[in-house]
């Protein structure tokens, strides 16, 4: 299900393979690692920018491309396309509730790697949409230590079980829970008329405590979802990079 191999200007485009999964990554920037994870449909422009802001700030950046082809400006129709795929991949458990997705254990390993070159404090990292929770679960290392989840939206919501899962087996859970008590913040995003999220957030305040920074803000209309891209909200870009500023480079 790999996404078509595509250059983008200024970054440098590797494949990373752990287990049974291999995706391309591209890299940008110096500094501490922060993993950048697209949402759907893919690497748009907008997510590239957003990616850009993050290098600019001091970091060595990573995106791995997961569905879709990098740099394809968002449509409606090339959204349904990648979502569909979503739905359908193992490795993102899309429907599944109580689960860990194989992803995760990608994304860790990719970390892992990266944290090793580099060096520094730790790791960031930040998805959005279907991927905005993955650093959620990418906790269990304690390597992580900058997590943001922006408009997380896996499993997708069918249901009220679904709509406060949070993508993670009880083990993990435990583990993220522990890390979260020692101090680990996590910095959330959404739009507060976002039905995709669901009741994540709340879950969220359940299982982190004091260690979850909520960001909610107000839907002007029902579309609003992308915090840092599609519908950006600038304040929000701006407490993201300083997230990553306070906990990877103060």
């Amino acid at each position: 299900m790999g996404a078509a191999a595509v250059e983008l200007e200024g970054w440098t485009r590797s494949a990373f393979k752990s287990a049974a999964i291999e995706r391309d990554v591209y890299r940008r920037g110096s500094g501490p690692a922060v993993i950048v994870v697209h949402e759907v449909p893919g690497i748009t422009p907008k997510v590239l920018a957003f990616a850009e802001e993050v290098v600019a700030r001091g970091f060595t950046v990573a995106m791995p491309t997961l569905v879709g082809t990098p740099g394809r400006d968002f449509s409606g129709s090339y959204a349904v396309a990648s979502l569909a795929k979503v739905c359908v991949a193992r490795e993102f458990s899309a429907l599944a509730t109580n689960q860990t997705s194989p992803i995760i254990g990608w994304l860790r390993a990719l970390a892992r790697s990266l944290h090793a070159e580099v060096g520094g404090k730790g790791v960031g990292a930040v998805g959005m949409c279907f991927s905005g929770g993955f650093a959620l679960g990418m906790m269990v290392d304690d390597i992580m230590v900058a997590p943001v989840l922006s408009q997380p939206s896996l499993p997708f919501v069918f249901g009220r079980e679904r709509a406060r899962d949070l993508h993670l087996s009880p083990a993990d859970a435990a583990v993220v829970a522990e890390r979260a008590a020692q101090g680990c913040q996590v910095l959330g995003l959404r739009y507060d008329g976002d039905r995709l999220v669901g009741d994540r957030f709340e879950s969220l305040r359940k299982l982190l405590g004091d260690s979850f920074i909520a960001v909610e803000l107000r839907s002007s209309k029902k579309s609003d979802h992308s915090v840092l891209t599609e519908q950006r909200d600038e304040d929000s870009v701006r407490r993201v990079l300083d997230f990553f500023a306070a906990k990877l480079l103060g």
